[in-house]
């Protein structure tokens, strides 16, 4: 165990804490364009365009397509993509979201669907939950092109990194109880990449890496802290998979033979957390597989190609095995 280093949470994450429960995020992360256009000459083997879920909420999808489904009228596997940023940060436009998206639809060749949900603490969970769900039903029926004639909708499979990765798999919880509903969507599985979880009780790997220079203990205690339903504790079970009441929707997940992903690496402070959580779907027979590497960080793939490229190709061999 490691001594904690005084550290402003707030500084670090640039954030400001307003009077009204709100925050003032001091720091813009870049945007990418999309470029839906097939016919320009400059035109990329991907393309992207954004759509509108719910502009009550201003809540919207990215769509990536690969560019040769549409010369070749080919239907591609659906991943429904959920980013992170501890649930107050980022964008399905951020460059760094956008970039691992338009990468995973080009080397999967499937159609991927990133989810502009809507933030904490302006929204606390499970406003981002909800979104997700709204997100998937809105997909089964939605009347756009890329969607409607390219999208398999028997291949499915719901996805997030970090924040995005609990969002997914709360996601899937409630997908695999109405998985008639979605009709004729069908859900295969679940791939949490280093899915944000919580728990009062602290970890060894939190503990062992108290100090992280990506996510450090004090940092991921206010986003949850900013996140959760105002009194409660991090036991909720919109935090802590190992003590909410899951295992009705886990034996519906079961029973429609979902497949489930989870990554992550000895570095993250998160990573004793997914493991126990791997162990907990193993013991209820769940088809799980574990995909932990040595020596990253949290969040490492949205930064380190080489990385991103390894774990995109071990999700093909999931998705197409």
């Amino acid at each position: 165990m490691s001594e904690p280093i005084p550290i402003d949470p707030y500084q670090r994450l640039q954030i400001v804490q307003n009077g009204d429960g709100t925050i003032t995020r001091l720091f813009k992360f870049p945007d990418a364009p999309t470029l839906p256009d097939p016919t320009m000459s400059t035109a990329p083997i991907v393309l992207s365009k954004d759509i509108a879920l719910d502009q009550s909420k201003s809540t919207w999808l990215r769509v990536f397509i690969p560019r040769d489904a549409l010369d070749n009228k080919l239907r591609l596997p659906l991943i429904v993509y959920f980013h992170g940023g501890g649930f107050i940060l980022f964008s399905a436009a951020s460059t760094v979201t956008h970039n691992f998206t338009f990468n995973l639809a080009a080397e999967i060749f499937a159609i991927v669907v990133s989810v502009e949900y809507r933030l904490a603490p302006e929204h606390r969970l499970p406003a981002a939950y909800d979104d997700a769900v709204d997100a998937l039903y809105y997909i089964r029926t939605a009347d756009d092109d890329w969607l409607r004639n390219y999208a398999d909708l028997s291949k499915c499979f719901i996805m997030g990194g970090s924040a995005g990765g609990t969002i997914a798999y709360h996601a899937g919880l409630r997908a695999a109880a109405e998985a008639q509903r979605l009709r004729p969507m069908r859900i295969r599985g679940l791939i949490l990449h280093q899915p944000f979880f919580g728990g009062v009780q602290r970890c060894d790997s939190e503990l062992r890496l108290v100090n992280d220079s990506v996510l450090p203990l004090c940092v991921s205690d206010l986003m949850w802290e900013l996140a959760l339903p105002e009194g409660v504790d991090r036991d909720h079970m919109y935090s802590n998979p190992m003590v909410s009441d899951g295992s009705k929707s886990l034996e519906i997940i079961k029973s429609l033979q979902w497949k489930v992903m989870v990554a992550g690496w000895d570095g993250d402070p998160l990573y004793d957390r997914q493991i126990e959580f791997v162990k907990m779907l193993e013991k209820m027979s769940v088809s799980v597989v574990g995909y932990f590497g040595v020596g990253g960080h949290h969040g490492v793939e949205m930064f380190d190609l080489s990385k991103a490229k390894l774990l995109i190709l071990a999700i093909k061999s999931f998705i197409c095995p």
